[in-house]
């Protein structure tokens, strides 16, 4: 379980282009990490869009954005061409990451539970920290939430 002020579990994942991806990497900047379930669905596309479209806000903040879902690279490029997204997509199709970080379990869609994807985002301060971690993320205004909270605490 994630907790803020806590090191989250270190990954490494493959990006859209088969590149492996580190967190560790990113020491030193924010980062952005949201799970969704699927690309090129109607939630998904809004809130990829939504971050894409603010990517410049969130680099001016020192962040780095990256997307997260069960899809392979190809998906992940077709779902980048097709909507012209500016941010990272990691494929966790075993739900390894996910599970680790609180975004894979059983929840509630329709009115019946299930096991899948659960929406959420996490973000990272420049000391590998967990400074933020919503639950349960809605798609529309969701970037722009996240981007304040950064600016919040970036002081």
């Amino acid at each position: 379980m994630l907790e803020v002020g806590k090191k989250p579990p270190a990954f490494t994942l493959k990006d859209q282009d088969n590149h492996p991806v580190r967190v560790r990497a990113f020491a030193g900047q924010w980062i952005v990490l949201y799970f969704y379930p699927k690309d090129d669905t109607p939630g998904c596309t809004i809130q990829a869009c939504d971050f894409s479209e603010r990517l410049a806000g969130f680099e001016a903040l020192d962040a780095v954005v990256l997307g997260c879902s069960p899809d392979d690279a190809e998906s992940h490029r077709r779902f980048i061409a097709k909507h012209r997204l500016t941010i990272s997509l990691l494929s966790d199709p075993d739900h390894k990451v996910m599970t680790a970080y609180g975004a894979y379990g059983e929840k509630v869609l329709y009115g019946k539970r299930t096991v899948g994807v659960i929406r959420s985002t996490v973000l990272v301060d420049p000391d590998g920290k967990v400074a933020h971690h919503w639950k349960r993320a809605r798609t529309k205004g969701h970037a722009d939430l996240v981007r304040r909270r950064l600016e919040e605490l970036r002081g």
